[in-house]
């Protein structure tokens, strides 16, 4: 063959080996860092230099599930459940436009982190079965296109309005959804370098929701957890850093003391937690776990609210120094409002409920709760 004519053979050949071109890195605006059992953006603890009502919120980590942001349903049999009532249609892209164009209101209250899912959570709120499909990834682990397009422009917008995004992988109901074990391994490893590719820095890692819930893979249970979260760990960006990494349980647990050397940070759920008190009594428990050195502890889930008293969840994880997270779905006959792991969502602070939560957070870290500019077109 002549050397003309081989050339441009060799190119093509070297592009199929070589795979598809790894995403430009951008350069981040938020980075995330722990010092200690606080949380640092750019340097700076969080909410640096605040306290309420006698008690530190500097370094705490303040949070909402909103892990619905990314939702679709691939099942044609279910996805007619989550139509909105205007257009009597369900749209995925709808969702995201709406949920960025709430993200600025959430943060100018106060609001520094949001956790958002490749499986999302149920949009019943609570329920064994699913026969809805919502992952972000094929049987053998592989990655969807779609979900990522979606997740890119709520990364990047977070990054611009200096905002956490806590980035759960798997979900039970939908994780059998993979083949088997080394499809769950692929997938982790595929979500953690996609991260790692872009170059972001304000993105964390809850390897799995509730890891003591009915998870069909032996690698998302409590006793091996421990092994994803070190995977995640051990992968380096092309700039060498790291994500931070560790997975949650269900409502009223204690982490393990796997879970509790191996992550970065520790997450509670204060789900079946009525008493406040036990919400302080599980934080002082995890603090002594065997092995337990000094790390970041933040609930990412609680669906009690009361906000309009003086002693509730949210203040007695504060009480505690914990962060905490507000959690929010439809109660059966309430409104498009309610609810923001429902779907579909309305992502404003569209409910008595909601404005509770964002009231008392903008009070805690001394946040004034005017409107950010309007998010660009994504």
């Amino acid at each position: 063959m002549q050397p003309s004519r081989l050339l441009p053979l060799l190119i093509a050949l070297g592009s199929i080996f070589a795979g598809p071109a790894l995403p430009a890195a951008t350069t981040p605006k938020t980075i995330v860092t722990i010092q200690g059992d606080q949380f640092h953006l750019n340097g700076q603890p969080t909410y640096a230099g605040r306290t309420w009502k006698g008690k530190k919120i500097e370094g705490l980590l303040m949070n909402s599930r909103m892990v619905q942001g990314i939702f679709d349903d691939l099942n044609p049999a279910t996805v007619s459940r989550w139509a909105y009532p205007d257009t009597g249609k369900w749209d995925a892209e709808r969702n995201t436009r709406e949920f960025l164009a709430a993200m600025p209101v959430w943060r100018a209250h106060g609001l520094l982190a949001f956790t958002i899912n490749l499986q999302g959570g149920s949009p019943e709120g609570y329920s064994r079965n699913q026969p809805w499909h919502n992952s972000a990834f094929r049987a053998d682990g592989s990655l969807i296109p779609d979900y990522l397009a979606r997740l890119k422009r709520i990364i990047e917008f977070a990054d611009d309005l200096g905002m956490v995004v806590v980035l759960g992988y798997f979900y039970f109901g939908q994780d059998e959804r993979l083949t088997d074990e080394a499809a769950v391994i692929r997938a982790t490893d595929n979500a953690t370098r996609w991260v790692l590719e872009h170059g972001w820095r304000n993105v964390i890692i809850e390897v799995n929701n509730e890891c003591n819930v009915r998870y069909d893979h032996a690698i998302l249970q409590p006793e091996r957890v421990h092994e994803l979260i070190a995977r995640v760990k051990a992968m380096a960006g092309p700039a060498g850093h790291r994500l931070l990494a560790s997975t949650s349980y269900g409502g009223n647990t204690v982490p393990r003391e796997n879970v509790v050397r191996a992550a970065d940070f520790l997450l509670l759920h204060g789900n079946g937690v009525s008493d406040p008190k036990r919400i302080g009594e599980l934080v002082r428990l995890t603090r002594q776990v065997s092995g337990y050195t000094a790390k970041p502890i933040f609930f990412n889930e609680d669906d009690h609210f009361n906000f309009e008293v003086p002693v509730n969840n949210f203040t007695a994880a504060v009480e505690e120094y914990a962060g905490w997270g507000y959690f929010d779905f439809r109660m059966k006959g309430e409104g498009f409002d309610e609810g923001y792991q429902s779907v579909p969502a309305n992502w404003g602070i569209s409910s008595p409920r909601k404005a509770g939560f964002f009231r008392l957070l903008a009070e805690i870290t001394g946040h004034r709760s005017e409107h950010y500019a309007s998010p660009p077109a994504r």
